[in-house]
């Protein structure tokens, strides 16, 4: 393990919440200070969209598939060694999965119980998307996730030591300050801020904070397992992988978005949490191409762009939605056949897929008392 200390910063929250663009500027921002960073990737399956894509951008990253966490805490502190045996980083940037909560009593306290020589441990910050936050606190309608779905939303709000506003440039200053204002008044114990790692906006005090204050101690999270396990139950993953090719070469944006935007329509009306999909070309020089969707009622947009054509390569898809698997498989088999249909010369191979809900969370550890 590291010395002297690395630096353990987590950023969690919902699905959607725009976590992996926040780890890719904080990682771009630690790097420009001489700073060593492996970041440390989260999800349920298995080919995962959110490390191609800080992979493409040239991190170092390790992913922990199959499982939160929370259940995999052993799986993180390997991964954490495999990095530090490769890159010694100086801080580790960890992105928990978006249905996770409870993190702090079952990673971080442990953490620091057993692994505190090595590590310091910065406060927890969770996202918010700022649109899916006004539906979710009653500050504005649209679509909203049932009961239990909403019960992990709130839960992990409930134990951040940050609340982070993600995608603050999508709001108005009056809407934006009336959003932080009822974040401050349902969860007081936490340090409330808005920022926009897109932009680049509003990050420097946020990014000072990971640095140089350490995670106080509190009372872990007061939850229940069963509420918190039917929440997650309620939640259908897709995770799928194509081989695309082309007669001539094809523009991959348009292919991505043709994709994005059928698939959104094979689902409704089911909330979608994010949709993210990925084209990486088979040659050239390691660019991908990227589009994600983070409720249903928008369009799907382009993160990442090709210049070029591309003739053949392969396509991430992640889906995480308020739906049942066996629509979703549905969904994306007639997606297939729509994209084909309406784009003659390309060819979609299906080279794997799965669809299935998260099981019961069963942390590995979980430190009930307030860590010292």
């Amino acid at each position: 393990m590291p010395t002297p200390k690395a630096r353990y910063i987590m950023l969690g929250g919902f699905l959607g919440a725009g976590k992996t663009t926040a780890v890719a500027a904080l990682a771009r921002h630690l790097h420009a200070q001489g700073l060593r960073v492996g970041l440390i990737t989260n999800d349920q399956g298995y080919e995962l969209v959110d490390t191609a894509l800080l992979r493409a951008q040239g991190f170092s990253t390790e992913e922990i598939l199959g499982g939160c966490f929370c259940c995999r805490f052993n799986s993180l502190v390997e991964a954490a060694t495999r990095l530090t045996e490769a890159t010694r980083p100086d801080i580790f940037i960890a992105e928990p999965v978006g249905s996770c909560t409870d993190l702090v009593a079952t990673v971080t306290y442990p953490l620091r119980r057993i692994y505190g020589d090595h590590f310091e441990i910065a406060p927890l910050s969770v996202l918010v998307d700022p649109i899916r936050a006004e539906r979710m606190l009653g500050l504005a309608p649209g679509g909203r996730f049932s009961d239990k779905v909403q019960y992990i939303y709130r839960k992990q709000l409930e134990e951040a030591d940050v609340i982070v506003v993600s995608k603050a440039d999508l709001l108005d200053s009056t809407r934006l300050s009336l959003l932080k204002d009822r974040l401050a008044a349902e969860f007081p114990h936490a340090t409330i801020l808005a920022a926009s790692a897109r932009s680049g906006s509003e990050l420097e005090p946020w990014f000072t904070l990971l640095e140089q204050a350490e995670q106080g101690s509190r009372p872990p999270l007061r939850i229940d397992y069963d509420t918190y396990a039917e929440g997650e139950s309620l939640l259908g993953w897709l995770n799928a992988t194509l081989q695309f090719t082309a007669s001539s070469p094809a523009d991959p944006n348009q292919v991505l978005q043709t994709l994005a935007t059928t698939l959104k329509t094979q689902l409704h009306p089911a909330e979608i949490a994010h949709l993210k999909m990925t084209l990486s070309p088979d040659t050239g020089l390691g660019g991908i191409a990227a589009v994600h969707l983070v409720r249903s009622d928008y369009v799907p947009e382009l993160s990442l762009s090709l210049e070029e054509p591309v003739a053949s390569g392969q396509i991430i898809v992640n889906v995480r939605a308020e739906a049942d698997p066996d629509r979703m498989q549905t969904g994306l088999a007639e997606t297939l056949l729509q994209t084909l249909a309406s784009m003659p010369g390309i060819q979609l191979t299906l080279e794997h897929q799965e669809f299935f809900r998260p099981g019961r969370p069963e942390p590995t550890h979980r430190d009930t008392a307030i860590c010292p």
